[in-house]
């Protein structure tokens, strides 16, 4: 299938209490859901999928960070996401703790919470099934995943790499 590839990060940051940082979305993709914070690599320009995770946490977090502030832990590629688009994601979680959520964004607002307490948000019907038990699997390891979609709401999950984590906490 022909389809436009998207390219993007997702950063996952948590505070001293291991509750992770998620933005409720104002907009499109996963409006009115909680994720991760992330964006679109700028291709165009050839920015690597650091320097977007590190762009975008500028943007959306106020949060300044390098390349070394961030752990690669997961890359996901989707062919045909809901028929309309092939992706691949880069997942980061960042090194150093967070203090407090960041200020209200346009892309909407922030909030930490507890791995437990993710089970009564409003999560992608993807990241609930598949993307989160696999981060937490591989926290502080590394694994990659292949998603094929056959509608726009069926996908079959294919794990092509997987370096289970040695701990719940990333490795410094």
């Amino acid at each position: 299938m022909d389809f436009p590839h998207k390219i993007s990060t997702l950063l996952y940051g948590f505070n001293a209490q291991d509750e992770v940082l998620l933005l409720h979305r104002t907009r499109e993709p996963n409006r009115g859901r909680w994720s991760p914070p992330g964006g679109k690599l700028k291709t165009w320009l050839g920015e690597s999928p650091y320097r977007c995770a590190c762009r975008e946490a500028g943007e959306e977090m106020n949060l300044a960070l390098s390349e070394s502030d961030l752990r690669l832990t997961g890359l996901v590629s989707e062919a045909a996401y809901q028929g309309t688009t092939h992706w691949l994601m880069f997942l980061f979680e960042i090194r150093r703790k967070l203090e407090k959520p960041p200020p209200p964004h346009e892309e909407g607002v922030f909030a930490f919470y507890s791995r437990t307490a993710l089970d009564r948000l409003d999560l992608p019907d993807t990241d609930r099934d598949f993307l989160w038990p696999q981060f937490w699997k591989h926290r502080g390891g590394f694994f990659a995943a292949h998603g094929i979609w056959s509608s726009a709401s069926e996908v079959s999950w294919h794990l092509e790499e997987s370096i289970h984590g040695t701990s719940h906490r990333p490795q410094q």
